[in-house]
């Protein structure tokens, strides 16, 4: 047997695996009251905004793929928001800017969470409202013990929060220092607690209610709040003091929304992400060319410098074509033919160039700043980027993620992020903030992730579910920004291609490349950046030195954050977490 960090949970209730375990035994709870998997889902993504608000938020987004028992046809559910009606390139560009800020109120796309995960609800779950936000309103109003990284956090913004923030600093310092212990977010438990009330003032029909909770949520007293902080101007990461966009009507205009999602058969199964709206078919791209590529061992060097790679003529592919409204070639893209094409670029040794290809004969389109390997005129600051890994273990923040699968069979993969308490000034009556994923639109005209208003931000968040015979078999994701389908990849490689148990391949060394334009402020490329566990033997790692990698040693159990939850072939279901972080939990029966 091989030891891991935590057994691989088997039973044939329900499994739930997420980033913290109050919201993964919430979720549980909410099975045992005969939920299903979205119900359990929804509220552990309501209890995630309040456990891990320097990760996720009622003002960030999350993207999501689910099957049901009745139809296992893959699903996408976007909760991504859109740029506000102002957000124009000429806006920006007006306030000498080149790039958008990675943090403050200019950063802000309209919410989407919040009506993402109601969305959820009233197509798919069963209980009502009251009793799914039960556990994160109690959380927020009687208080939970704060997991040590998020004082951490609060300590690398104290000082902008004191200086240029005061409402933040009002929820997030306790007598001049960072909040720690058990804290309570009596204004956001206000918050949900009005969503109940007024949707329950709807009637006793339950979509009723949660219909009248979104309507309040989208031009209501949040609308209404958010409207009017956001023309106050805040420090951004600009170093200048800037109102927001969004205005109600913004948040009026946007619906989450379900849509097909991008699929690729591989090995016997069919991967589902979301479009190319989001960086998920990268993913799809990477098992397409190491399909032509054979097996691999990746445990040696030519393991990792094969999957290295693969990843990055993947997000090359990414920067080149992907974005929401594009006209994206994804046909060809995941064809046979076009992977066998980049297969050949796959020589003995590291690629220092950013090399996307030309799909259908076109021709592709780079920022200038990919191009010049320049990152802007302005520098990060400990509000930028989406916080994650640093190259030495340390996790300063990044993003959630949960699975569910109940004993119907329903199955459910979620990446909540966004809105986290270092992104932007927090607004006092609701008690949460906006977030920034903007940062991720070019300020360059004729780019598939060029800035428009209405549009989605090509995102890093991609939950993936996997079909067998189309029927889903696994639900699984980790945070951590542009490393997401990335660690993903080995997790897929070593879990359904070489076969390894659920919790040993979550735990198996991890390793990551940063040898393209990063997604977050301020959008810096590595040409030929490896980042590595030290679990990964030193004999390897010189071996990948000398093939003209750029390598950068991480701690042993630093790289990576992912959950995962499966049916099995005779029905059994399983859930592992990661150990890493030390927060993410798995339960079931």
């Amino acid at each position: 047997m091989t030891f891991t960090t935590r057994p691989t949970l088997r039973g044939t209730f329900g499994m739930v695996s997420s980033t913290h375990w109050l919201a993964s035994q919430s979720a549980m709870r909410i099975l045992e009251l005969g939920g299903n998997a979205f119900d359990a889902g929804a509220t552990a993504g309501f209890v995630l905004h309040v456990v891990e608000p320097h990760l996720n938020g009622p003002g960030g987004e999350v993207p999501a793929v689910i099957a049901t028992a009745a139809d296992p046809t893959p699903r996408v559910l976007s909760g991504q928001g859109v740029a506000p009606a102002g957000a124009t390139i000429e806006h920006y560009r007006s306030l000498g800017l080149t790039l958008v800020p990675g943090s403050g109120p200019l950063a802000a796309t309209v919410p989407g969470a919040v009506d993402a995960w109601l969305l959820l609800l009233r197509d798919h779950g069963t209980l009502p409202l009251s009793v799914v936000l039960e556990p994160a309103i109690e959380y927020a109003r009687n208080g939970h013990p704060l997991v040590p990284r998020i004082a951490d956090t609060i300590a690398t913004v104290q000082q902008l929060f004191e200086e240029h923030w005061p409402t933040s600093a009002a929820l997030w310092l306790k007598d001049g220092k960072p909040a720690s212990g058990r804290f309570r977010n009596e204004a956001y438990a206000a918050t949900l607690e009005r969503l109940v009330t007024e949707g329950e003032a709807a009637g006793a029909d339950r979509v009723a209610q949660i219909e009248r909770a979104r309507t309040t949520w989208r031009e209501g007293f949040v609308a209404e709040a958010i409207d009017k902080f956001s023309r106050i101007p805040h420090r951004d990461s600009s170093g200048a003091d800037h109102p927001g966009l969004i205005t109600g009507d913004d948040l009026a205009a946007f619906e989450a929304s379900w849509e097909d999602p991008a699929t690729y058969d591989w090995n016997g199964f069919t991967v589902a992400k979301t479009g190319p709206w989001g960086q998920g078919p990268g993913l799809l791209q990477s098992l397409a060319v190491l399909a032509e590529l054979g097996d691999l061992d990746l445990d040696s060097a030519e393991g990792v410098h094969a999957t290295i790679e693969v990843m990055k003529l993947s997000y090359a592919d990414r920067e080149a074509w992907y974005g929401d409204g594009a006209d994206v070639p994804l046909d060809t893209l995941l064809s046979p033919g076009y992977a066998a094409e980049r297969a050949k670029l796959i020589g003995s040794d590291a690629s220092l160039e950013l090399r996307p290809g030309s799909p259908d004969g076109r021709t592709p389109k780079l920022p200038s700043i990919a191009i010049d390997n320049q990152t802007g005129n302005e520098a990060g600051d400990a509000t930028t980027g989406e916080p994650t890994v640093s190259p030495v273990g340390e996790t300063r923040g990044d993003t959630c993620h949960v699975d569910v699968v109940d004993r119907w069979g329903n199955m459910i993969s979620a990446t909540p992020s966004g809105g986290w308490l270092q992104s932007s000034p927090t607004i006092p009556e609701l008690g949460f903030c906006l977030g920034s994923r903007a940062q991720m639109f070019w300020l360059e005209e004729g780019l598939p992730s060029s800035l428009a208003p209405g549009k989605r931000p090509r995102t890093t968040l991609t939950p993936t579910l996997v079909l067998r015979d189309g029927e889903p078999v696994l639900a699984c994701g980790s945070p951590g920004g542009d490393q997401q389908d990335q660690w993903q990849l080995l997790f897929l490689l070593r879990h359904l291609g070489a076969g390894a148990d659920l919790q040993e391949a979550i735990d198996a060394p991890a390793w990551h490349t940063t040898g393209f334009p990063s997604s977050f402020y301020p959008r810096a490329t590595e040409p030929g950046g490896l980042v590595i566990e030290s679990r990964v033997s030193q004999s390897v790692r010189d071996d990948l030195v000398r093939r003209g990698h750029v390598v950068t040693v991480s701690d042993a159990w630093s790289l990576g954050r992912l959950c995962a939850v499966r049916k099995e072939a005779d029905g059994v279901l399983a859930a592992a977490a990661n150990p890493r972080g030390m927060q993410g939990y798995a339960v079931g029966r």
